[in-house]
């Protein structure tokens, strides 16, 4: 079933593309006098305060995964592009917990470490090809198609092919608007109609002669006996997409806008003990990672939060803004890559749904980071740049289409 799409421009009302970008003061004013706070235009409540939205994610007997509306536009409304009902992972346990079993083959610490060398030869292959010395953008050369050729290589395509996956999920992904929601509509099935055909006939090969790679985890994956069909599996992949470039490329550009505007001095620090990065990484996805945000169906009147919920109504938990919470996380408005509890951040989800991707990603960023900062000594940002000019609407929030900076040996 097709799930009606609710729009949260009316909840936010942002004035400009950058004031979305990173909202800090909207949380924070959310936090303080509005930490839950039901919209009558979206007809949705929306919750901000840390425990709240782990309660939601978490509790699955009061807030369902399963109702007939989201805020997430993935995939399209055709055949090709929409997950089979007796394998989407979005249900409640305990019919959740078999289909995320045959899904999570593909994503074991077996796979990780199998991976880690195959995505550092695409991440040494773009940093190598940034010229020294130079004003590069950062995203279109490495933030952006980066993610996209790690998961075509993770699926075993062709690696010529590698970057028509980046293509895809710009489309795939593109959030719904009142205005031209059939043009986009139009533009989705063209992309998951073209992705299945593409995808379909390599699931086809793979079954007769696996290699390592997801598409093969994925045919060879069983769970009480059953398996998934070669039309589950390219279909399922296509929510995969999602998790495994969209969020990937959004959370390195923001990275590297970090790095050149909230604390320049951050980058020498890092340059000087690689050892500090994973923690840099789990900083940057709870400063600088925007909007994340999860839906739930209220399952049974409940007051868990405080107000009376009805059966039925609609519920938005605010991770990013979790991740402002003073509750949580002390002097929460400013970067500290040393908070010690940084990895403690919601970006990744909480309970039955956390991310199956958290890990590949948290990979990702990791080698990137670390490669980047082997080969540069210093960064800079350039002048002219203009913020407001250089962000598009995307599932993730505002996402950055260009980011110069200057580079140095």
């Amino acid at each position: 079933m097709r799930k009606e799409i609710v729009s949260l421009k009316e909840v936010k009302k942002f004035q400009t593309r950058s004031e979305e970008f990173f909202p800090l003061q909207w949380y924070k004013d959310m936090l303080t006098s509005q930490p839950i706070y039901f919209d009558v235009e979206t007809n949705t409540w929306n919750v901000f305060k840390y425990e709240d939205v782990k309660q939601v994610l978490s509790n699955y007997e009061f807030f369902s995964s399963e109702g007939p509306k989201t805020t997430i536009s993935v995939g399209a409304n055709n055949k090709e592009g929409t997950i089979p009902d007796n394998v989407n992972i979005m249900v409640d346990p305990p019919v959740h917990r078999k289909r995320r079993s045959l899904l999570s083959a593909a994503f074991t610490p077996r796979s990780l470490k199998n991976w880690e060398p195959r995505i550092e030869r695409i991440v040494t292959e773009l940093i190598e090809g940034i010229e020294e010395n130079s004003t590069v953008d950062i995203v279109q050369a490495l933030a952006a198609p980066l993610p996209g050729m790690v998961i075509a290589e993770l699926f075993g395509v062709p690696i010529e092919d590698r970057r028509r996956f980046k293509h895809w999920v710009d489309v795939l992904f593109l959030p719904y608007d009142k205005e031209n929601q059939q043009e986009i509509e139009l533009k989705k099935q063209a992309a998951a109609k073209e992705y299945y055909q593409y995808l379909y006939p390599i699931v086809l090969q793979k079954r007769l002669d696996p290699s390592e790679d997801i598409l093969s985890d994925l045919i060879k994956a069983e769970v009480d006996g059953d398996k998934l069909t070669d039309d589950e599996i390219v279909r399922i992949t296509m929510a995969l997409l999602g998790a495994g470039v969209e969020t990937t490329s959004h959370a390195l550009a923001n990275t590297f806008y970090s790095l050149l505007y909230d604390d320049p001095s951050l980058y020498k620090e890092l340059r000087n003990d690689l050892e500090l990065v994973p923690k840099a990484v789990e900083e940057m996805l709870r400063y600088r990672f925007h909007n994340t945000k999860r839906d739930r169906t209220v399952k049974q009147d409940n007051c868990l939060l405080g107000p009376e919920m009805k059966k039925g109504e609609m519920v938005i938990a605010w991770m990013s803004a979790a991740n402002m919470d003073e509750a949580m996380f002390a002097d929460p408005l400013s970067l500290n890559i040393h908070r010690p509890n940084n990895k403690k951040h919601l970006t990744f989800g909480k309970g039955p749904h956390f991310c199956l991707g958290a890990p590949l990603a948290r990979l990702e960023l990791t080698l990137t980071l670390k490669g980047f900062l082997q080969k540069f000594s210093r960064i800079e940002s350039v002048e002219s740049f203009d913020l407001e000019g250089n962000l598009t609407e995307s599932a993730t929030g505002q996402s950055l289409t260009h980011l110069p900076m200057k580079v140095y040996k």
